[in-house]
């Protein structure tokens, strides 16, 4: 997936409202830009940082940048937009690309008790997909999800469980949005709950995927697979 138009890079000065941002950016302009991402953010906002926006000219837009990246130690890269991950994966998934995934792909299609499962492959049977960006890094080489508590993903995991239960394919896609990490963990110190229905949902037969991706200035990739901690 390449972003639509070249990244220009900035200096944070701080996020605040969750969704917006003053930035500085190297001719020394301060603009505010759009922060796709209500999480927690950890190591990843802190005031100072190199970043990286995608300025847009819609009219409709309101905000001329949105943020796409951060900058890590190492020269190292992670995705802050976490709406990002579902069309890395689509494009991955209508490749072919995405080992153990097959078959004619449909985005957002309503399933369960009023949710959208992110993809739904059709072919010799049903395939639901719930993709979740992995961005917060603790320790060593391993990531986490989630940075924060989420209902919505428990909710998800509930309904991926009641879909293998019914006898259909159901896959959690873990999609790894920083480059500095080589394997995948479920934080549940952060959110026991969701911890929870992650297990309860894989002892219902729904199955695990963990990717990881190439990025850089120019877009992100999905690359090959990684291990699940502890799993």
């Amino acid at each position: 997936m390449r972003f639509a138009t070249p990244l220009v890079p900035a200096t944070l000065i701080r996020r605040y409202k969750r969704f917006l941002a003053d930035v500085e950016l190297d001719d020394g302009r301060v603009v505010v830009a759009h922060c796709p991402n209500p999480g927690a953010m950890t190591g990843q906002a802190d005031p100072g940082a190199r970043i990286w926006l995608e300025p847009n000219d819609d009219p409709k837009k309101k905000l001329k940048f949105g943020w796409r990246l951060a900058e890590l130690p190492g020269g190292h890269l992670v995705c802050v937009d976490t709406g990002l991950p579902n069309r890395v994966v689509g494009e991955a998934l209508r490749a072919g690309q995405i080992p153990g995934l097959s078959g004619d792909v449909r985005a957002e299609v309503a399933y369960g008790t009023g949710s959208r499962v992110d993809f739904l492959l059709t072919g010799a049977g049903l395939t639901y997909v719930e993709v979740k960006a992995v961005t917060l890094r603790r320790t060593g080489d391993l990531a986490e999800f989630p940075d924060s508590v989420t209902a919505r993903g428990a909710r998800h995991m509930e309904e991926l469980a009641a879909m293998a239960q019914q006898g259909h394919r159901a896959v959690v896609l873990l999609l790894l949005q920083r480059t500095d990490c080589a394997r995948i963990g479920i934080a549940a110190d952060i959110d026991p709950t969701y911890a929870g229905a992650f297990d309860a949902a894989r002892a219902a037969g729904v199955e695990v995927i963990c990717l990881a991706t190439r990025i850089t200035t120019d877009g992100i990739w999905a690359k090959g697979p990684l291990p699940l901690a502890g799993g």
